[in-house]
């Protein structure tokens, strides 16, 4: 397959298909003109390589993650690297959501008319 082809069938941009091959998640061949060419897997390819980085994951990540892709067996390391990615969100979770409180507390107090709204330069009342 050609690279809009793949792309058309993936539904993602031919320039996203060249920096999987930059990234080294994905390859093809060239024809004698320098065209690339894809083999028959290579949109079921694209699709997990587009479903793993929705969930998050670095193309680093992917890399070591792909060999499951193909044999349908993870490894105990490639599961432990998935927790730990996992492990990471959360601590993003986390901190995202205390900042939302403390801005909620800086929205509130900012519209309680009997307080005076002053905030200092790093946010802090």
């Amino acid at each position: 397959m050609r690279i809009g082809d793949v792309a058309t069938a993936a539904g993602v941009s031919t320039r996203a298909l060249r920096y999987y091959e930059e990234q080294g998640l994905l390859t093809s061949e060239r024809s004698p003109s320098g065209q690339r060419h894809y083999g028959d897997d290579a949109v079921e390819r694209v699709r997990w390589i587009q479903t793993l980085y929705s969930a998050g994951l670095s193309s680093k990540v992917i890399t070591g993650l792909l060999p499951c892709v193909h044999t349908g067996v993870a490894t105990e390391d490639m599961l432990a690297r998935l927790a730990a990615e996992r492990d990471h969100l959360d601590a993003q979770i986390r901190d995202l959501t205390g900042t939302r409180e403390r801005l909620d507390g800086i929205i509130t107090a900012a519209g309680d008319p009997e307080e005076e709204c002053v905030l200092s330069e790093n946010g802090a009342r």
